[in-house]
C-alpha cells in the first residue's frame, strides 16, 4: 500500500466514523479498519497510517476519491484558529481534534443519498441506500460501486418502492436519473447558482442544495436550513441562537464545518465515543 499524505491536523478514527456509525455501508465499506469503495472497476482500499493513509490502489483517479473520503479539501488550521473565540466550538474541538467531514466523491450519489434521507432517520437512509446498492449497483471485492444515473435509468417505481422508497421519492430519483443537468458542472458555479440550479429539479429543495454544497463540494458556508438533526444540535449548544436562518450569520465564514462539529459532537455526547452507536435524528449522509 502506498501512503498518501494529508495536511494536519488528522485523526483517521474520526473521520471515518460516518461509516459506520449508522449500520454498515455498502459504497463506503468499512471492513476491519479499513474503507473499501469501488473506483471503475477497482476496489480501493484506505486504511490508517502516520502522516495520512495507506491507500491501494494510489493512482491518478484513486488519489481525488480518497481525498474526498478522507475531508483533505477542508482548512482546519484556519476554522480552529478563528473557533477559539467560540467556547462550544473550542470545546469540541479539543474533543474531536483532526475531524475531517468526509465528502461524497459522486455528485449523482451525493443527491440520491440526500434524497433518500429526506424526513426519515439516517438509520433507515442508510437502509434504504443499502437495498438500492444492492440492487443496482456493482459488487468489486468488499464494496459495491454505487448505481449510475444510466442504470437508474433502467429502474422502475415499483422496483423502488419495493426497496422502501416512498412513491415520491421513488419518482424523484428516477427524475434525476433522466436530468440532462451535467452535475459535475456544478463545482465552477458559485453557491447560490449551483443551489438555483438545483432546486429546479423536481425533488431537490433547498435542504439537498445545501447539503450538496456542504458534503460534495465543501463549500465554506453551506448551512443546511431546515435540518432536524442541526436544529437540535444548535438548541443544545446555543439555546440563545434562534432558528438555523438566524443562527448561520453566528458561524460566518465557516458554517460547513461548524455544522459538521455541533453534529458530530451531538451525536458523541449521546453514545460511547466514536463506538458506532448514534442517534436517529435526520442529518448529513
Amino acid at each position: 500500500m502506498a501512503l498518501l499524505e494529508l495536511p494536519g491536523p488528522f485523526d483517521f478514527e474520526l473521520t471515518t466514523e460516518r461509516f459506520r456509525a449508522f449500520g454498515h455501508d455498502l459504497a463506503n465499506r468499512w471492513v476491519d479498519g479499513a474503507v473499501h469503495r469501488v473506483v471503475g472497476t477497482r476496489e480501493l482500499r484506505i486504511e490508517a497510517a502516520p502522516g495520512g493513509a495507506e491507500v491501494e490502489p494510489l493512482d491518478d483517479e484513486t488519489r481525488t476519491v480518497a481525498l474526498a473520503l478522507l475531508g483533505a479539501a477542508f482548512d482546519l488550521d484556519a476554522f480552529y484558529a478563528w473557533a477559539q473565540d467560540d467556547p462550544v466550538l473550542r470545546g469540541l474541538i479539543e474533543q474531536l481534534a483532526g475531524f475531517r467531514p468526509p465528502l461524497a466523491p459522486d455528485p449523482f450519489e451525493s443527491l440520491v443519498t440526500s434524497i433518500t434521507a429526506q424526513q426519515v432517520s439516517l438509520f433507515s437512509a442508510f437502509a434504504i441506500r443499502n437495498r438500492l446498492i444492492e440492487r443496482f449497483g456493482r459488487q468489486v471485492g468488499q464494496a459495491y460501486a454505487f448505481p449510475t444515473a444510466e442504470r437508474l435509468r433502467e429502474a422502475s417505481h415499483d422496483e423502488l418502492t419495493a426497496l422502501g422508497f416512498s412513491g415520491r421519492k421513488a419518482e424523484y430519483v428516477l427524475g434525476l436519473a433522466q436530468e440532462p443537468i451535467d452535475l459535475r458542472e456544478l463545482a465552477s458555479l458559485p453557491d447560490e447558482e449551483v443551489k438555483q440550479r438545483l432546486v429546479s429539479i423536481r425533488g431537490i429543495g433547498e435542504w439537498t442544495a445545501e447539503w450538496f454544497l456542504a458534503r460534495h463540494l465543501a463549500r465554506p458556508r453551506a448551512w443546511p436550513v431546515g435540518d432536524v438533526a442541526l436544529e437540535k444540535a444548535v438548541a443544545a449548544f446555543y439555546p440563545d441562537a434562534g432558528d438555523l436562518r438566524t443562527a448561520r450569520a453566528r458561524f460566518e465564514p465557516f458554517q460547513n464545518l461548524s455544522a459538521h462539529y455541533l453534529l458530530t459532537g451531538q451525536r458523541c455526547s449521546h453514545a460511547t465515543p466514536f463506538s458506532g452507536r448514534a442517534g436517529s435524528a435526520r442529518g448529513p449522509v
